[in-house]
Formats: C-alpha cells, structure tokens, sequence
C-alpha cells in the first residue's frame, strides 16, 4: 500500500544522490511538496494507482532533440494526452524532433530513462535545455513530477514550480498547444 507524505524522507538511506539532491534543493526554496515511493511504474495500472495517492495526474516528461543533437528540449505535457512530433515542431521552430537518448539524458539532466523530469533542470547548469510546457499542465493546481529517479514521485504547487523552481535554474519556457488527437 502506497502512502502520501509531506517533504522528504526522514531516513534516505539507500536512495540514490541525485534524489536526495533533488529533495535537498526544493527544500532550500522552501517549496512544499507531497511524496509518494513505490515501484518503478512499468504499467498504466501502476501509473494511475500513483495518481490516485498523489491526487494529481503525473505530468508526461519527454527528452526530445534536433536531428544533429544540438538543439535540446523538455517537454511537458499531461500524462493522458498523445504526442505528436508534427504538432509540436511547428510551435517551436524545429524539424525533425525525436527521443533523445539515455546518454544526453544523463548529461543534460543527470536523469536516467523513465525518471525524466523537470526536476532535472537544476542540473543543466549551462542551460542547454529548453522547457517546454503544454498549456493544459499551466491550467492545473498542482503539478505531478518525479525526484530524477522514478521509484518516488512529487505534487507540487504549479505556480511554486513557475515562479519559484524554473526561476532558480536559470531556465525559462515556452508554452505550447498541443491537441494529442488523431
């Protein structure tokens, strides 16, 4: 059984550096933020019984690039809403976006696939990463996230991570409209 906490854990014995960096940092910006540890998530049902405890609708994270790997994007997007490549690279200005690999990922966000978050900004220093965030995710409450590892996963206040997390990595972004139909 699965259950809510406030904040961080009070014993992170064990749990990966990049996590408790992650806790460590929205903790010094004072942002509160509800947490929820479990197994990685490899089905839609583990998916939404994460949902249910957080109370939020865990955002859809995707590490995207250029053809020559040298433009970089997160985007994020519901969690219930279809990607399409064409919609979004038309907004943006860039041709032929498709999945970054584990690599740049690491890199770039110090994240591993499967743990891609917006948490991974604090690690782009050189801001080599654009953000990307689809309108609908700006319209919610609160917003679903992972800590940079996918065992854990956060709610946090969508105007704490707008006015106070993206400031504080030197990051701004760029709203997009995507409709995810066919």
């Amino acid at each position: 059984m699965m259950e809510l906490y406030d904040g961080r854990p009070e014993n992170t014995d064990g749990r990966p550096e990049r996590e408790i960096r992650t806790y460590d940092y929205l903790d010094k910006l004072g942002i509160k933020y509800k947490r929820v540890d479990h197994e990685e998530a490899a089905t839609m049902e583990a998916c939404n019984a994460i949902d249910e405890v957080l109370g939020v609708i865990m955002c859809k994270n995707l590490f995207l690039c250029n053809r020559q790997k040298t433009d970089f994007y997160l985007l994020m997007m519901p969690g219930d809403k279809k990607f399409k490549t064409k919609e979004l690279s038309s907004q943006i200005n860039a041709s032929r976006l498709s999945f970054a690999d584990a690599g740049d990922m690491l890199k770039y966000l110090d994240i591993e696939p499967g743990a891609v978050s917006v948490m991974g900004l604090m690690n782009d220093k050189d801001r080599s990463v654009r953000l990307l965030i689809d309108e609908d995710v700006l319209k919610s409450s609160d917003v679903g996230c992972h800590p940079c590892v996918c065992t854990s996963s956060l709610r946090i206040k969508t105007k704490d991570l707008l006015y106070d997390f993206i400031p504080s990595t030197g990051h701004d972004y760029t709203t997009v409209v995507l409709k995810g139909e066919d």
